[in-house]
């Protein structure tokens, strides 16, 4: 796949700095079982590769996809599709997940686009439920596709997934041998275990369940998000995200997640009340809502009218 020239790229843009580290970051530490990199026209469209969950009936398959990114990520969620069939996912069909922009509550700003293609590639073994963009049918299909997934060729890459993913591989030997490793491909990878719940009802109840457990009340439900722009504290969390680049050991992929940016949690901002003028001040409300003087004014009124009434009876 092409990569994005930088040379017209507004660097100040906190998202724009942000995704050009996801994109050095998935370069410099590169996976055997998935690539993703912009396309050199837009910056916000990505395209993905990946390898079948091993052990499924996806395990011989390659898949090609799009990312699209929202003009607020890493604050909103990019979206997914998948162009290959594979009998999971409906093709050319936005997917609707917990790390997809069908659910923007339960989308995390630190979650880059390499995490959220580990949890897509485990979310294949699970089941569609009926889900938006998910597709149930026989294992047969979906080995058959899985096999004839090699062949697909993307018109905006120019390459077939097969020769995508030896490129993968080609770069994953090399960075391993450069740390020093083994330089055996990668046979395993091992997904985080936070991101093994591809749905919201199960990210839901395992907060629930945590926070129970840790003797606390159940967190609100998400949703409850407020947006001013990107002011500073949105900006400084655009720019940090958390790492999971593939470490080597003794033939093995698996994923560790290293922060790479500490963003401390940001005090809540308290706003003063403003000060009444004086003439505000001075004016009282009685406990039924009336204001004073009004109260005075009727009574005034009552007393004047008794008085006429006085009259009238002694005359």
């Amino acid at each position: 796949m092409s990569t994005m020239t930088t040379s017209k790229i507004n660097s100040k843009s906190p998202t724009i700095r942000r995704i050009l580290r996801e994109a050095q970051e998935l370069s410099t530490s590169p996976s055997a079982d998935y690539t993703a990199t912009p396309l050199e026209t837009d910056l916000f469209e990505w395209h993905f590769t990946l390898r079948g969950p091993p052990g499924s009936v996806y395990a011989g398959g390659i898949y090609h996809g799009r990312i699209v990114l929202p003009p607020a990520y890493p604050l909103k969620p990019p979206s997914f599709r998948f162009v290959t069939p594979s009998g999971r996912f409906e093709t050319n069909r936005e997917i609707c997940l917990s790390i997809s922009g069908h659910h923007e509550e339960t989308w995390q700003p630190a979650w880059g686009l390499r995490t959220a293609l580990v949890a897509l590639r485990s979310f294949m073994e699970t089941d569609a439920r009926g889900q938006l963009g998910g597709l149930d049918t026989t294992d047969a299909v979906r080995r058959r596709l899985a096999a004839e997934s090699h062949a697909y060729r993307c018109p905006a890459c120019g390459r077939t997934n097969g020769e995508i993913i030896r490129e993968c591989e080609e770069a994953a030997r090399e960075h391993a041998a450069g740390e020093g490793g083994s330089g055996a491909a990668a046979v395993e990878v091992e997904v985080p275990s936070e991101l093994k719940m591809g749905f919201r009802d199960e990210m839901e109840a395992a907060a629930a369940a945590a926070a129970t457990a840790a003797g606390g009340a159940p967190p609100p439900p998400p949703g409850e998000k407020t947006e001013n722009g990107m002011d500073a504290e949105s900006a400084e969390l655009a720019e940090g995200f958390v790492q999971t680049a593939p470490v080597v050991a003794e033939g093995t992929v698996s994923l560790r997640a290293r922060p790479v940016q500490n963003v401390p949690p940001q005090p809540t901002r308290t706003v003063p009340l403003p000060v009444q003028p004086p003439q505000l001040q001075q004016a009282r409300v009685s406990n039924d809502g009336v204001p004073a003087w009004l109260d005075r004014l009727i009574m005034v009124i009552a007393v004047l009218l008794a008085i006429m009434v006085i009259k009238v009876l002694v005359a």
